[in-house]
Formats: C-alpha cells, structure tokens, sequence
C-alpha cells in the first residue's frame, strides 16, 4: 500500500517535470496536462504549440508545427511560405498513441483524436476523428435524443 503511493506521487512529480520542460522550450501548456515522456512535440520554434487545460497526450504521438519540404516545391510568383505554422490544442483534447498533428492545425475542444491518426486540418469540438487523413467519424455536438 505505501509503495504504491510512493510510486503515484512519483508519476504526478515527472508529469509535472514534463510540464515544466516543455513550458522552459517555449510550449504554452495548460493546467493539468499529462504529456507522455513518449510523445514527441516541435519546440523549433518557441511559441508555435498551445496546449489547453487538461489535454492528454500519450505515448507516440508527435505534434509538428514546421515543414521544411516547402523549399523544395517551386514557388508561385507572390506566395511565400516560410514552413512555419501553429498548433492550438483545445481544452480536455486527448491525442491517441502515435498521431500526428501537423502545421497550421486547431483542434477543438473536447476533441479526440484516435491513435496512429493524421491530423491536417482543422478539427471542430466534441468530436472524434481517425484515419489518414483524419476524418470525423462521432460528433458528440449533436444530441441524439429522441
């Protein structure tokens, strides 16, 4: 029984230190946020992922807020992309096992994204979505009362 206290306070206390690390390289991260010590997120440029209040992300999953490969596509005459973009994670938003949320992507609240899915666009709240790419397969907006 003592053990596994000392073991649960010790899991709060590296979820906290995730936390802080994250918040140190730039990451806005929200109040109670677990980020697995497995997920991978972009700090290459400071400022460019928000994460709400009481996300989850587990073990896996990778949220990338810049893409070179755009410098090797021919440029159209007066567009610019620099291959920057932005992240912003809704409040309570679980990203699955091994997703990917991509550049220029907000997902709503309440939104979850199932494991080994691919985020490209924009994610509306209270809904599930799976897939490559993501697609939305529950809305839980709509209310099935009868």
């Amino acid at each position: 029984m003592l053990l596994n206290k000392i073991k649960y306070r010790l899991s709060l206390a590296f979820r906290e230190l995730n936390r802080v690390r994250y918040r140190m390289l730039g990451v806005s991260v929200g109040k109670d946020v677990f980020i697995s010590w497995g997920a991978y997120i972009d700090t290459c440029y400071p400022g460019s992922i928000e994460i709400g209040d009481q996300c989850c992300i587990t073990n896996g999953a990778k949220l990338i807020a810049h893409d070179h490969s755009v410098y090797r596509l021919p440029q159209q005459e007066g567009a610019h992309d620099d291959g920057t973009g932005r992240i912003r994670l809704g409040k309570n938003v679980f990203v699955g096992a091994g997703s990917i949320v991509l550049r220029n992507v907000t997902i709503g609240d309440n939104a979850i994204i199932s494991a080994g899915s691919v985020v490209g666009k924009d994610v509306p709240p209270s809904v599930v979505v799976m897939g490559n790419p993501a697609r939305v397969i529950k809305d839980f907006s709509v209310n099935d009362a009868l």
